[in-house]
């Protein structure tokens, strides 16, 4: 059977929106509260959340999480958000607390880090009634020990390695919902994929970067 057709429509203004690479359809997707989501912006940048094609934001940041920026995405957003909590420098009881108001502000789910202690994992997930994505970036993680705390869905970010730790993660649990990192390209998005990742992670380009492409077409034209 052939592709369908999908009809798209474009406004005037909006059509310089960033655009998620097309090789994320061929994801399956996590069903999350009734949304599949097969592709999540990576970024807290709120001009470039407003103006992506991602079926949500997964907005982690090198700082200690602050609730005003969780508002601020919140604020902005159109699709779900996945906020980070913390688990690394930030743990314990604030991670649990930020958490909570994450979900009080409407996060669809909550982020922490590799460091994260399972009991940690496990405080939270009897704190929260919203998903635990939890950040894997060594095939020597404890899987089952994450799952068994909590843990809904594992977040891949392995650099060039997360190919290898998928497949590691679904010799042991075919169904574990997986998000990953694709990668700069269609082909590394693609071996993403078939490797098992169920959505992807998209990084755009920085405004700094769309803004030198623009300056240069106007300055081509004067």
């Amino acid at each position: 059977m052939s592709e369908k057709f999908i009809p798209t429509i474009k406004g005037l203004l909006r059509r310089h929106m960033i655009e998620i690479p097309s090789v994320i359809d061929e994801a399956s997707g996590i069903r999350i509260n009734g949304k599949r989501i097969r592709s999540l912006v990576f970024t807290t940048d709120v001009a470039v959340i407003k103006n992506m094609n991602a079926d949500a934001i997964i907005a982690v940041y090198p700082f200690t999480p602050q609730p005003v920026i969780t508002h601020a995405i919140m604020a902005v957003a159109d699709v779900p958000v996945f906020c980070g909590v913390g688990g690394g420098i930030t743990t314990g009881k604030r991670s649990i607390n930020l958490a909570l108001h994450a979900e009080f502000q409407g996060a669809a789910g909550v982020v922490v880090n590799a460091p994260t202690p399972n009991e940690l994992i496990r405080e939270m997930a009897d704190t929260i009634d919203i998903p635990i994505i939890v950040t894997v970036v060594s095939e020597k993680c404890d899987f089952e020990g994450r799952l068994k705390a909590g843990a809904s869905i594992f977040n891949v970010s392995g650099a060039a390695n997360t190919p290898n730790i998928i497949r590691k993660i679904r010799e042991q649990f075919p169904y574990v919902p997986i998000i990953a990192t694709g990668g700069p390209t269609d082909e590394s998005i693609k071996k993403t994929i078939e490797a098992g990742a169920n959505c992807i992670t998209y990084t755009p380009p920085t405004p700094a970067e769309l803004f030198s492409h623009i300056m240069d077409k106007y300055r081509d034209e004067l």
